[in-house]
């Protein structure tokens, strides 16, 4: 019996000293016999009124930095109650799951308006279609992808990412090519050869052209067909943001300042990067939905002056604002508030058409409908004007009674939202309902709309993409005094860094938008880009938008010109204007607030200037005072056939 024991008790004894070896060598490998050594000599000389509390702090420098753990996607409303895809972030922090944050991403989708149920239906099957297979895509796959990397590691998420997002594309090819070859299988009937049609009359000897003869242009370019957006790409573009967002967070920053190091190399960005974008905020829309007969203002939007801050008042508005209540002083974006309150106003009090008399005289247009307003999803009233002039006149007028100087402290900008006016059956744009402007009489109506309204500094989307040659045409005319940006006219991101680029259509610059799979890495590389080339960024929000604000850090961060917010008005959108006012607030409070360049258009009128004498010669022809050629009256004959 004593042997038996003494044989358990050493190979107990034999266990423990191993056990031993091993837990040494454990810690000796994570230091930490050196580093409790320290801690504690430290605790006793610093002598701590929370000893436990000093050593957690002391711990949880040593701990291992955050890592990815969990990335789980869900369905929420934007701010039309259209579905839209939310991710969430989750880390491992000292060994324990902790949910850092989410974000929303805003469909890429254009919200249709006055559109046939068939087209509504379709669209809204396509949109449930692309958000459902982004759900999938983030729950199924992106925590196996992410999982252990440090957020703060944005280019490797990235480089994941994209290659994902690679692999889904091949996907899809694959699977149409055998859809198209089962397709091909099938035997199908021979074509039905129609007989040609037969040749035009012959023109009799002596007849003399028509209008229409002496008027023939050339044929309008088709309609490009639409970027193919692969379903589900939006979960890219979500992931990147949350992970961006998330690192942020754990470093106790804030988004737009994690923006600028990744621009700027890590590096902290200096006190001239940190320039707030201008505002523009939309008061008007007189588009193509809208219930008036101007068709060519999609927007009517207000730019504040680069030397002013989000919060400062024109000098020439003080004696205006400055009043005793119940009228407080509007200040900054407050200003864009009152000037929509005045266009409210103006709508409310407008006096009813005059009635017909029986001959049809009214003193007016006949069949003038009341002047009436609601608002749109883009955040402003639609009105229902029926002359280019109306809506421009109306904020002249505002600005007056307002003591701004438009052109001074307040300038303007039209998106005119070109691709949705072309009459494909005509070859012609239709600025207002029953009048069509050829593409070239639309080269002289932009001419003759900025002579007429100089405080008008920038055009957004004055022709459809595939208008090049008019892009060239009105870049060549107006580049030394207004911007022309675009918009709905150029390409994804994704499209303008693969092809490196952003002059096609020829413009100052580009609105960008973050959808899809465009990535934090991508808005960096587009804005360098857009730098390297002496062009614009302009960060836009969607037409469907969500109450996420992140647009704003991404716009201060990278640097962006101007932000299009749409206007002051639903809470999606008036979210993103008070994100701008708090960073505003803390850049100031910081000393990293830069000031914005005043309007230098001279700097991109290089590649429009030939030569000296081109420059007088065009200045001659396009610049000067011309006749009044877009309309100012809507004649009703024109809509006849």
């Amino acid at each position: 019996m004593g042997e038996e024991g003494s044989g358990r008790s050493c190979g107990i004894t034999r266990d423990l000293q191993k056990l031993k070896q091993q837990a040494m060598a454990y810690y000796q490998e994570n230091d930490v016999p050196r580093r409790l050594e320290e801690l504690l000599n430290s605790t006793f000389y610093l002598q701590p009124a929370d000893v436990y509390g000093h050593l957690a702090n002391y711990f949880s420098k040593l701990a291992k930095p955050p890592s990815i753990c969990k990335v789980a996607g869900k369905i929420i409303l934007d701010g039309l109650g259209l579905p839209t895809l939310q991710v969430e972030i989750s880390c491992t922090i000292q060994n324990l799951p902790k949910y850092i944050c989410s974000v929303v991403i805003p469909a890429h989708f254009e919200v249709p308006e006055n559109a046939p149920p068939e087209v509504a239906d379709a669209e809204e099957t396509e949109r449930h279609l692309a958000v459902s297979t982004a759900l999938q895509w983030v729950n199924e796959c992106m925590t196996e992808e992410l999982c252990g990397l440090v957020p703060s590691n944005q280019a490797e998420v990235d480089h994941r990412l994209r290659l994902f997002f690679e692999n889904k594309v091949q996907e899809d090819k694959e699977r149409k090519e055998l859809e198209r070859s089962l397709e091909e299988s099938v035997p199908v009937p021979p074509p039905v050869i129609l007989p040609p049609p037969p040749p035009p009359p012959t023109k009799k000897k002596g007849q003399k052209p028509g209008r229409r003869d002496t008027l023939l242009e050339k044929p309008i370019i088709p309609p490009e067909p639409p970027e193919p957006i692969l379903h589900g790409s939006m979960a890219i573009g979500a992931v990147s943001l949350a992970v961006a967002k998330t690192s942020a967070s754990l470093a106790s920053v804030p988004l737009y300042m994690n923006i600028a190091s990744l621009k700027h190399g890590q590096e902290q960005p200096s006190a001239t990067t940190l320039t707030m974008p201008l505002l523009m905020g939309s008061v008007l829309s007189c588009g193509k939905a809208s219930p008036g007969k101007l068709n060519l203002m999609k927007e009517v939007i207000c730019i504040p002056h680069p030397g002013l801050t989000t919060k400062q008042v024109p000098d020439s508005a003080k004696t205006v604002f400055l009043l005793p209540p119940p009228n407080p002083p509007p200040l900054g974006i407050e200003l864009l508030l009152e000037i929509q309150k005045q266009i409210n106003r103006v709508i409310e009090t407008l006096p009813p058409p005059k009635p017909e008399t029986k001959k049809g005289h009214d003193g007016g247009k006949r069949g003038q409908q009341p002047i009436t307003g609601k608002m749109s999803h883009l955040g402003c009233l639609t009105v229902n004007y029926d002359t280019i002039e109306q809506p421009l006149l109306l904020i002249q007028g505002i600005c007056s009674n307002l003591g701004l100087e438009l052109g001074m402290s307040l300038h303007l900008a039209i998106n005119c939202a070109a691709h949705e006016l072309m009459d494909y059956s005509k070859g012609k744009y239709e600025v207002m309902a029953g009048t069509y402007k050829s593409m070239a009489e639309m080269v002289d109506l932009y001419v003759d709309l900025i002579n007429k309204y100089p405080a008008i500094i920038a055009l957004i989307d004055p022709f459809r993409k595939e208008d090049s040659e008019q892009w060239d045409g009105i870049y060549a005319a107006l580049a030394s005094r207004c911007y022309i940006i675009a918009g709905a006219a150029s390409r994804s991101v994704s499209k303008l860094l693969e092809h490196r680029n952003t002059s096609t259509p020829k413009s100052h610059g580009l609105v960008i938008n973050h959808t899809n799979q465009t990535t934090m890495s991508d808005l960096v590389e587009i804005t360098h880009l857009l730098n390297g080339k002496k062009q614009l960024a302009v960060f836009g929000s969607t037409e469907a938008e969500s109450s996420d604000d992140s647009l704003v850090d991404l716009a201060v961060g990278l640097g962006a010109r101007f932000i299009k917010l749409g206007g002051l008005s639903r809470g999606e959108r008036v979210t993103k204007y008070n994100r701008l006012l708090a960073i505003e607030e803390e850049l100031i409070q910081s000393g990293t607030r830069g000031f914005s360049e005043e309007h230098n258009f001279s700097s991109f009128q290089e590649d429009a200037e030939k030569t000296p004498e081109a420059t007088a010669t065009m200045a001659e022809e396009t610049l000067g005072p011309l006749d009044s050629i877009f309309p100012t009256e809507v004649v009703e004959e024109s809509a006849k056939p």
